[in-house]
């Protein structure tokens, strides 16, 4: 397939461009800076003019403006620029690639759609939401957005937490943290849902393999693992041969994403094992 990728150049964009070229798709990549592939590159920024989109199978829309680090309070004193960006260049992409013949929108979207939700709930794509959360808001915005297009299928991935690297030696979201529990640095307790990047690219796959009826105006949980720093930091330990404190257990812990329905289409992840593994790659 000919596949158009936004953000490329980021975290979660690197492991979809990194498994479509595995999987011998013909790639063009729109992002601010040129990707480390060679692909065709096109410079692209959320919120600018959309220049017409070339002819290709399938949109893949990764790409996201924020303050550096942050998801949830991306916005940062600036909500309205936030929307502007995100949302409202989001939808005039969307319109470009439905005026293009785009057969197909793959819309990386988050857990924050489920934010404000009663801690102990099992969440479920079926679920009544109303985001807390400017961006959860704007991802669900966003879904309901695809959901009014006509003449294009749309599906949603509403992604946890990523960990892992693109490429071997390549840069993931622990590294800040591992060097401030190696150098002794007090750490914060934290608990949170995860799931390796490779498997969200595998969950895009599908959905771009999979019939229309399966995934058209549909969206999709993509979890795998509740992790506590607590564990993660003794099992990174364990590896380096550290002998480290580790920081107490957090008191609590996000709510479950149920991926029955992903799973359906034939997606499993690499759970407790696979996290292991990634972590003794790194030592």
């Amino acid at each position: 397939m000919k596949l158009l990728i936004t953000g490329a150049s980021g975290y979660a964009g690197g492991f979809i461009t990194e498994r479509a070229l595995a999987a011998g798709h013909e790639l063009i990549c729109l992002s601010r800076s040129k990707p480390d592939w060679d692909v065709q590159w096109q410079q692209f920024e959320l919120g600018t003019p959309v220049d017409p989109l070339p002819q290709v199978d399938a949109l893949i829309h990764c790409a996201f403006d924020h303050v550096k680090g942050k998801y949830r309070g991306g916005e940062g004193d600036d909500p309205e620029g936030f929307m502007r960006r995100n949302y409202e260049g989001s939808v005039t992409l969307f319109k470009a690639a439905q005026h293009a013949g785009v057969q197909r929108i793959i819309f990386l979207s988050s857990r924050a759609v489920y934010d404000g939700t009663p801690m102990g709930t099992r969440l479920t794509e079926d679920m009544a939401l109303s985001p807390t959360s400017l961006y959860g808001q704007m991802k669900y915005q966003l879904e309901q957005a695809l959901w009014g297009m006509e003449g294009v299928v749309t599906t949603s991935l509403r992604a946890t937490g990523l960990y892992g690297a693109s490429k071997v030696g390549g840069y993931h979201k622990w590294n800040a943290l591992f060097e401030q529990f190696a150098a002794g640095e007090a750490i914060a307790p934290r608990c949170g849902s995860e799931v390796h990047g490779d498997d969200l690219a595998a969950a895009v796959e599908l959905c771009l393999t999979a019939f229309l009826y399966e995934v058209d105006k549909r969206a999709f949980n993509v979890s795998d693992i509740m992790l506590d720093r607590q564990d993660l930091l003794t099992a990174y330990g364990t590896h380096k041969g550290l002998n480290i404190a580790v920081p107490a257990r957090s008191e609590s812990q996000p709510n479950e994403m149920d991926c029955t329905q992903l799973c359906a289409l034939g997606w499993s992840a690499r759970g407790p094992a696979g996290l292991n593994a990634f972590l003794a790659g790194l030592c």
